[in-house]
C-alpha cells in the first residue's frame, strides 16, 4: 500500500510540474510585430547606411529569418546576433545561417527584445512598428555605447530625429547614432 501511495504522490507531482510548464509556455508574450521579411535590396542599403565593417557587432532586434545578420556576416565579415520572440523564426534563421556558411559569425536567440542585453552592439537594426521603436528608444539609449549606429527599416522613433533618411526600393531607412551621455 505504501508503494502505491508513493507512486501516486510521484505521479501527482509530475502531473503538476507538466501543467506548470505548459502554462508558462502559453503565457509567452505575443509578438508586437507581424513577421514581414525585409527585401534584400533594403537589407543591403541598411548595412551600407550603417557602414557595417568586419569589426562590427550587429544586433538585429526582431530578426525574423536572420537575413540581416547573415548578410552582415557574409558580405562584410561582421559578427552578429539576432533576437526574435518566435521560435519558428529562430529555427529558420539558424537553418539559413548553416546554409550560408556563417554559423561561426552569427547566433540567434529566442527572446523578448525588451528583456535582452544588446549592449555589445556597434550596430543595431530594426524593422518594428513606430510604437515599438518608441518604447525601445530609452532601452537603446541606456544600453548602447556612444557611437553605436541604429538603422530602422520603414519606421522612425518619433521625436528622435534621424541623422539620415534614405529611400531604397520604395522603403525608407533611418539612421541614428547614439550620442554621448
Amino acid at each position: 500500500m505504501r508503494i502505491l501511495t508513493n507512486s501516486l504522490f510521484t505521479l501527482l507531482i509530475l502531473l503538476c510540474a507538466t501543467v506548470i510548464v505548459q502554462a508558462q509556455e502559453t503565457m509567452k508574450r505575443v509578438p508586437d510585430v507581424p513577421y514581414v521579411p525585409t527585401r534584400q535590396a533594403v537589407v543591403d542599403a541598411m548595412l551600407e547606411l550603417a557602414q557595417v565593417s568586419e569589426g562590427d557587432v550587429l544586433y538585429d532586434l526582431g530578426c525574423g529569418d536572420g537575413r540581416i545578420v547573415i548578410t552582415a556576416a557574409k558580405k562584410y565579415g561582421a559578427t552578429g546576433t539576432g533576437i526574435d520572440i518566435n521560435p519558428e523564426r529562430i529555427q529558420e534563421a539558424n537553418q539559413n545561417a548553416r546554409e550560408a556558411g556563417v554559423t561561426d559569425k552569427v547566433r540567434f536567440i529566442e527572446g523578448d527584445l525588451f528583456d535582452s542585453d544588446f549592449s555589445q552592439a556597434s550596430v543595431v537594426t530594426l524593422y518594428l512598428l513606430p510604437s515599438v521603436n518608441k518604447k525601445l528608444q530609452p532601452i537603446l539609449l541606456e544600453q548602447l555605447k556612444p557611437g553605436t549606429r541604429i538603422v530602422s527599416h520603414a519606421f522612425d522613433m518619433g521625436d528622435w530625429e534621424p541623422e539620415q533618411t534614405v529611400e531604397v526600393d520604395g522603403a525608407k531607412i533611418y539612421l541614428w547614432t547614439v550620442p554621448e551621455k
